[in-house]
């Protein structure tokens, strides 16, 4: 067990953590620049991209690549400086480092390496997109991408079918469009929420059914990366689901039921108690039932 106070002296390495604008650049807060300034040097997604976020605030860095084709190299290299006393900042191309994003390795290394792990806080294309779908706060479930193969995406959007909280999703311009069919094919006609070039002067939003938003798309053109919200599944829908599963005891009588939890260990009055669980059924009746057989 460990324990980090972000903000002891003497720390050595720390790695801190930097969001940065994911559209609007007056979106930064005044810590992530004084961060950015203050440290020994950027780990960045796209050193290009990161750039021009240096030269808007006039902030004269070095900065160093770490992305999904390079994080082994990288990040041993990202370690040794931490191991040396130095401060590096993990930067995204846009929104929170670590989400949807390499940096959750160099995180996941740091910790157990032992270094302090600080994070500056700032936008994200999922909360901004949630919060202003009009849909379900309450509870959410982050996807990130699905996977891109069709059967894989199959299997994954049956894996989330039944989830009640409001989901969101990550998607391509190139790829939106066959997403959104897949969910209304696996999902059904759900409520939900096309959000794209979020904070930036053509920012939109798209609010209907996923049927009413695939013929939506149809006569747009496409552009920017897109964040999907889907409303979870309905009360109706869990309910479905129930009737659906076939539990493992349903083949077997009420003594059958009694002696499989017998022969895993259970005490009589144990093996009882459960079965009487697992079916909604009072323990007595069960108990009686259970006698009579073996009589």
């Amino acid at each position: 067990m460990r324990i980090q106070r972000s903000f002891a002296d003497d720390q050595g390495g720390v790695l801190y953590l930097v969001a940065t604008p994911i559209g609007n650049l007056d979106d930064i807060s005044v810590r992530a620049l004084e961060t950015l300034r203050q440290v020994d040097v950027i780990a960045c997604e796209d050193t290009r991209q990161t750039r021009k976020l240096l030269n808007h605030f006039q902030i004269d860095k070095r900065t160093v690549s770490y992305h999904e084709h390079n994080k082994q190299s990288s990040g041993s290299g990202l370690l040794q400086w931490l191991a040396e006393g130095k401060k590096i900042a993990l930067v995204s191309d846009a929104g929170m480092p670590a989400i949807s994003d390499p940096g959750a390795d160099l995180v996941r290394d740091a910790v157990a390496s032992g270094f302090p792990v600080v994070p500056i806080p700032g936008a994200n294309a999922a909360l901004t997109a949630l919060i202003a779908s009009g849909l379900p706060t309450d509870s959410f479930t982050f996807v990130g991408f699905l996977p891109r193969e069709n059967k894989l995406r199959q299997l994954e959007l049956e894996r989330l079918r039944y989830y009640p909280e409001t989901l969101l999703v990550y998607e391509a311009p190139h790829r939106i469009e066959k997403t959104l069919e897949a969910m209304l094919e696996v999902w059904g006609d759900r409520q939900a929420v096309l959000a794209r070039e979020l904070t930036k002067r053509y920012e939109e939003f798209a609010r209907g059914r996923l049927s009413e938003l695939i013929a939506w798309l149809e006569e747009e053109q496409i552009r920017g990366e897109f964040c999907i919200v889907v409303e979870g599944a309905k009360e109706e829908e869990k309910e479905q689901k129930a009737a659906e599963i076939v539990t493992w005891w349903e083949p077997l009588t009420i003594s059958q039921h009694v002696d499989q939890y017998c022969e895993q260990g259970l005490s009589k009055k144990e093996a009882v108690k459960q079965t009487a669980l697992d079916r909604g059924l009072a323990k007595r009746d069960v108990y009686n039932e259970y006698h009579r057989t073996q009589s």
